[in-house]
């Protein structure tokens, strides 16, 4: 009979096993005691939108094919250095 005790518990073993090697890995990959909680400690408080809808004008890419005012052309207008005020 003391063997019959002795195939049942290696019997039971395998699963039991099983199941606290499957505990172990899923709380050290899941950390969930040691995550914190994102929505409690980020709060953001959000601000009015600001800006307005206002309309300058229009262009129609079939009757003007550039923006009037560009300064494609003027290299040295465009790259200008930083507080150099000259054009």
């Amino acid at each position: 009979m003391s063997d019959d005790g002795g195939s049942l518990a290696l019997l039971l073993l395998g699963p039991g096993g099983g199941i606290a090697l499957y505990w172990a890995l899923y709380r050290y990959y899941r950390n969930t005691d040691k995550s914190h909680a994102f929505e409690r400690e980020t709060k953001i408080d959000a601000k009015p939108v600001t800006g307005s809808d206002l309309k300058v004008g229009t262009n129609n890419g079939t009757r003007d094919s550039r923006i009037a005012g560009d300064n494609v052309s003027a290299y040295r207008r465009r790259v200008a250095r930083v507080g150099n005020d000259s054009g």
